[in-house]
Parts: structure tokens; sequence; C-alpha cells
């Protein structure tokens, strides 16, 4: 079974040879215990092109010490890794479980050894009066070959400070200290980057290589809001895997964003061949999307159930709310997990990855953004004008229909702003704010919409297991208020959100 773990660390290197610092006196700090010495071997795996790597994650087989094991490392932040380990095992192969969780990463390709480090660790602990070990500090010596046709050899010292129970204001202390004793922090942030050296800048960058300005060509304003999206999508599928909270909505949401941005900028990323991948995105979001609504229904409805006096909550409805939605929801986490192991997942990320490597050029993609995008916008917000008419012509289910498209129709304006905000600012963000007020009480309107008819159901099924289904038609008429209620809301709203003033920048 795999355990994880979060770890903070910093690493040091020194021109000189690596001696322990003064530790005296460090807040928190009773004694100083050590030195341990530890002999470790460790494996590391990646694909050929070193894909892992370049977005800063390790994958090892290591034995020695304490934590001897198989060892995924994933990026947090600057200093913090969040560490997945499984038991060594038998098999020298990447388990599977690892494996699939950097699936995304890989695109499939074979994990192999890439490199092996043997290390002469020395450590000191930092414990506190109680005993507990507030800090581990290492000193090691290591010895490092290249794994393939070409191998080469290299050996360094250096030391690393880790948290265990202690916290940042120690972790800086420490750090003055190393810093005052001569050290540096290490350049690199791992020791098989610092054998193998920094691989190529990955196509899903979180950020620019550069600020952008007004002056930025369109095209570079649009790849940077696309891949900081693209990267999310990829970060997405290892939470799922994982079956962390919100996880589902989080690629979901990634998803929809990429796909809308395809549309909304196709004047200055060709839409005509990006026709599939926005195809092959909706296909995506529609798997996600099962999943996610079942957990909106559930929460929904397990609301009601907390809102409602318990004189009115007649009969089990709890548990056959949590029954039904439980087993709906493992069915639909079945389908999901089924897909990103499918080759058609896979097909969609090599297509993502090919557009925005090699996105196909328009003949306004190298013109100025201020000259090109805010007309995008512009032309994002007369769809949902239009949408905002013709749903204020319907009633009944054909209004309920209209609704629906406006809220995807403000959706993708809000998009198409927010993908603007690092250029054009306040304006960006005031328009994008305004379009996500109407996204929401549309939102709110669709999820009672919806939620009708899931509780109509319910009580069917309640009427059928001869139980009392009261309930379920009280909450069925409480969403039927709130949908009413949202669209007496939505024409005031909307004239708020369609002033000329806040679509003045849209020239």
């Amino acid at each position: 079974m795999a355990t994880e773990t979060r770890e903070i660390e910093r690493k040091y290197e020194a021109a000189e040879p690596l001696a322990l610092p003064d530790l005296d006196g460090l807040p928190g700090v009773a004694a100083l215990l050590g030195p341990d010495e530890l002999a470790l071997d460790a494996t590391y795996f990646d694909t050929a092109d070193r894909r892992l790597l370049a977005e800063g994650i390790t994958l090892r087989r290591r034995t020695g010490g304490d934590d001897a094991g198989w060892h995924l490392k994933l990026p947090l932040g600057p200093d913090t890794r969040e560490e997945i380990r499984l038991p060594l095992g038998r098999n020298r192969k990447v388990p599977a479980t690892l494996a699939k969780l950097v699936r995304a990463h890989t695109r499939g390709n074979d994990l192999a050894p890439i490199g092996r480090l043997r290390t002469t660790r020395r450590r000191w602990h930092l414990v506190d009066a109680e005993g507990a070990v507030l800090a581990e500090v290492v000193i090691d010596d290591v010895s490092a070959q290249t794994m393939g046709e070409s191998a080469t050899l290299d050996t360094w010292q250096e030391a690393e400070v880790e948290l265990v129970n202690g916290d940042l204001t120690l972790l800086s202390t420490v750090d003055e200290r190393f810093i005052t004793a001569g050290a540096h922090r290490s350049t690199s942030k791992s020791k098989i980057g610092r054998l193998l050296g920094t691989p190529p800048r990955p196509v899903f960058a979180h950020t620019p290589p550069r600020p952008l300005t007004k002056k930025s060509s369109a095209i570079t304003v649009v790849l940077a809001y696309l891949r900081a999206h693209a990267a999310a999508l990829v970060a997405g599928d290892i939470l799922i895997r994982r079956d962390k909270p919100d996880a589902v909505h989080q690629m979901r949401v990634a998803t929809r964003r990429l796909r809308s941005t395809l549309r909304a900028y196709g004047k200055v990323i060709d839409k005509e061949q990006t026709g599939r991948l926005s195809d092959e995105l909706k296909w995506l979001g529609a798997v996600l999307g099962e999943a996610r609504d079942l957990e909106v229904l559930h929460h929904r409805v397990t609301q009601h159930i907390q809102d409602t006096p318990d004189e009115l909550v007649l009969g089990p409805v709890k548990a056959r709310v949590d029954g039904h939605y439980r087993q709906e929801a493992a069915a639909a986490r079945k389908k999901v997990l089924a897909e990103l192991d499918g080759q058609r997942y896979l097909d969609l990320l090599c297509l993502l990855e090919f557009a925005l490597s090699e996105p196909p050029p328009t003949r306004l993609a190298t013109h100025p953004a201020k000259d090109v995008l805010p007309q995008q916008v512009r032309r994002a917000y007369r769809k949902l004008d239009r949408a905002m008419t013709e749903a204020a012509t319907k009633d009944g289910p054909e209004q309920e229909l209209a609704l629906h498209e406006a809220r995807k129709a403000a959706k993708r304006a809000r998009y198409a702003a927010e993908a603007l905000e690092p250029v054009f600012g306040k304006n960006a963000t005031r328009f994008r704010k305004r379009m996500k007020d109407i996204q929401t009480l549309l939102g709110h309107h669709q999820d009672a919409v919806v939620s009708r008819q899931a509780l109509r159901d319910l009580g069917v099924q309640a009427h059928l297991a001869t139980e009392n289904g009261f309930t379920y038609g009280l909450f069925l008429g409480r969403d039927e208020a709130k949908a009413t209620q949202a669209r007496t809301e939505l024409p005031a709203l909307w004239r708020k959100a369609s002033t000329k003033k806040l679509r003045k920048w849209l020239r």
C-alpha cells in the first residue's frame, strides 16, 4: 500500500568540503543527535527524453536507510514536494501504481533506468525537549553514474535540511547557519537533476519565459494561457488517480478553459487546424462531467437534508441519498479512470502538446496583442448578448434550455477575458468578474433544473420501496423556487454586466 508524505527541504553545496555548521541555540531545539551513517543506493527512472525530470518529478527505487522502497516525488513549491512511497518488492520494474500516476507526463512511454546514485550519508536529528524530531540535517557524499550506451561518472558533496515536526522559522535559521559557514543553495532541485542536467523547458509551462505586455504578439499571450491550463489538466490527472477532493472539478475546468480559448481565439490559433483537438477536449469534458455532476447533485441534496428540520425528513432519506450517489459515483470514477488509461486520452495529450509547441499560425498571430485580442473578447460578448436576448423571448422548458446556452456563452466570454488579464489588467478583470456573475447565477439556475429531475427519480425509488416520498417533494419545490428566483434576478444582473463602460476597452 502506498503512503504519502510532504517533504519540505533545502539543499546546499560548497566549493570546499562540507562540514556541519554551528547549530547551537536554534529556536525550540533542545539537542543535536548523531551522526548516524547510512549507505543508500538509488536507481532513477524516466522516459528516454526525461519528461519527468523536465517537470521536476523524480521516480526512484532506493535501498538502505529507514525508508527503502519506491519513491515518487511531485513538486508542490520551491522547497516542497509530495512523496508517494511503495515497498521495494521483488520486481525492479516500476510498479504499475506509480507508472499510472505519471502517465499523463510520460504519454505512455516506457520508464527505464536513467541513473544510479550511491550515497554515503551522515545524519543528525534536531530534537525538542520531549525528544520529538524537529528537523533532519544530512551531509551526503554522492557517487553517481548515468545509465545507457555512453555512461558517465560524477562525484560531489551536498547537504540537506528537511523539516520533520519543526516550522519554517527553524528551517530559515538553519539556512542562515549554512550560508554563514560558506555553503550556498544548490542549483539543482534533485541529485539526478545535477547528474543529468536540466532537460528542455516543458511545453506545458506554467509561466511564459518573459513578462507579457500589450506589445507582445497575440499568439504569445494566448499560448501562455493555454499552457498554464494544459499544465493544470495534467496536474488534475494525478489528483484524480489519487482520489483527491475536487480533483475531477479541477481537471474538468482546465479542459473547458482550453476548449473555450481555442474557440474564442480561433483567429489567432487557426481553429480549422485545432478542430480535432477541440472535439477531443469536448469528449474529455463529457467524461469528467458525468462524475462531476454526480458530486454536485450529492452535495446539493445533502445540503437540502441539513437545511431541513428533522420532523420534515420522513424516512431513511439520508441513507437512500448517500447509498444512491456513492454507488453512482463509484461507477463514474471507474469510467473516468478507464478513459484516462485509454489510448484516446493519450492521443488527446499528444494533440494538445503539438498544438502548443507548433501552433498553427494565422495572419493575426504575430500582431500586437492590443490590436487583436480585445476584438475576440468582444465577439464572445456579442454571442452572449444574442443568447440572453434569445432566452428572454422563451418561457417554460424552452427558456430553461436557452438559459443553459446563455450560461455556456457567459463562461466563454469570462475565459476569453481571463486570458488577457496579465496584459489588460483591471479592464479585463472587471469584465471577467461581471461575466462570472452571470455564469454563476445561471449555474445556480441550471443546478436547480437538473436537481428537480434527480429528486423526482429519488422520490420514485423511495415510493417503490414503500418509503414516504414527502421529503423529496419538499426538496423539489425548494429547487423550483430557487430556479424562479434566479430568473427573477437575472435581468438586473445582466444590465449591470452589459454596460458600455465595462466594454470600453473592447474596441
